[in-house]
């Protein structure tokens, strides 16, 4: 009987690709993308990539590139190296077991072995899970300028050539009233057939949500995301039953475990699902089972990654049954140059899913190589 191919090595490169303009968080300002990519190679020749990114470096969450290089050098290349490549249950099991958190971390080694045994089989990451619903996904556009009149003019500019028809506004790091009156001054130019969602990243509190979420509803917003900090489910419970704009779940779904408290209390109308939260494609496929069972519905969420991180997320993505709020997957759109060979084509407002096995993207090694950190 012939033997399965085994992980020969686990490679974490950290990359810095130049972005096209600044872009402003409520907890940072982004004026490039770092990521890890992750490249297993197994004894079949085969290789697999997945990426690992976060936002502004550790003001978003706990791990950072340079943590999560570390934890597949150290703590996670280890457990694989000479294992079956192709029992992906088993390899995660045993990470793990044996690596706690470090969800960005696993996202990227999920990603690539998961990779692998797709072209290992000649199927998409998506027939992996039983084949897309939807080949062709929403995907919104971020206006993070800060200036209302630039904002507009990209929006109006967006909505001309029919590249994307709905916008997201990050907000929260101002005081509540100027940002709401720079998202309500965005809603009215843009018109009411332009949807509107609008992020706070959990920087007001719950009696301030109160006030100027409901300025925001009855000036037309479509959606609120996660305008409280992700620990207060409660909370979340109670401005979901208070307003009738929805209101999203982002940084407070991060786990199945998050999913299941917030599903019970209804603790959001959306959940935003990111396989970086999730700590992979399983996990997300888990936690859209359970807000499908409790009718709330999905959005797919990014942490701005670059195309594989993308890609890997759409693949999962394009398998959900109740993803009624489309995708913000535009993380590649806002980068000057990229390491794949076959770009992801973003078109009348939608993205399309590569064709092939795996992801169904090819790495350019030397352009990996130019922005690799030294």
């Amino acid at each position: 009987m012939e033997k399965n191919p085994a992980i020969l090595s686990v490679e974490a490169s950290i990359i810095d690709l130049p972005t096209i303009r600044p872009h402003k968080l409520s907890m940072a300002t982004m004026m490039k993308q770092t990521m890890v990519i992750i490249k297993i190679t197994s004894t079949d020749g085969i290789i697999g990539w997945g990426e690992s990114t976060t936002i502004g470096g550790m003001t978003y969450g706990p791990e950072s590139p340079e943590s999560m290089k570390l934890t597949v050098d150290q703590y996670i290349s280890p457990l694989l190296i000479g294992k079956d490549a192709t029992n992906i249950n088993v390899l995660m099991h045993e990470i793990n077991r044996n690596v706690k958190g470090n969800t960005f971390t696993k996202a990227g080694i999920e990603t690539a072995l998961l990779d692998s045994q797709g072209k290992r089989l000649g199927v998409s990451v998506a027939e992996l899970f039983g084949g897309s619903i939807n080949s062709k996904l929403p995907v919104l556009w971020t206006l993070a300028s800060g200036n209302t009149e630039k904002d507009i003019e990209e929006a109006k500019h967006l909505i001309k050539i029919n590249r994307h028809d709905t916008f997201k506004l990050k907000i929260g790091s101002n005081e509540p009233k100027k940002d709401v009156v720079h998202v309500v001054a965005i809603k009215k130019a843009l018109g009411e057939n332009i949807r509107i969602t609008v992020d706070i990243n959990q920087a007001w509190n719950e009696y301030t949500a109160k006030i100027w979420i409901k300025v925001l509803q009855d000036n037309g917003i479509d959606l609120i995301e996660q305008p409280i900090i992700k620990t207060n489910f409660d909370g979340l419970a109670r401005l979901t039953e208070y307003f009738h704009v929805p209101i999203m779940a982002d940084e407070a779904v991060a786990t199945t475990e998050d999913a299941m408290k917030l599903c019970k209390i209804r603790g959001g109308s959306v959940f935003a699902i990111k396989i970086m939260k999730t700590g992979g494609l399983y996990n997300a496929a888990k936690i859209a089972g359970m807000a499908e069972a409790s009718d709330i519905g999905l959005y797919g969420g990014t942490m701005l990654e670059g195309t594989i991180g993308s890609v890997a997320s759409a693949h999962i993505f394009s398998t959900f049954t109740n993803l009624s709020w489309g995708t913000e997957l535009f993380g590649p759109m806002l980068l000057t140059d990229d390491i794949v060979t076959n770009p992801m084509v973003f078109k009348d407002c939608k993205l399309e899913l590569p064709k092939g096995p795996g992801l169904g993207i090819e790495v350019d090694e030397d352009k990996l190589n130019h922005y690799k950190r030294k």
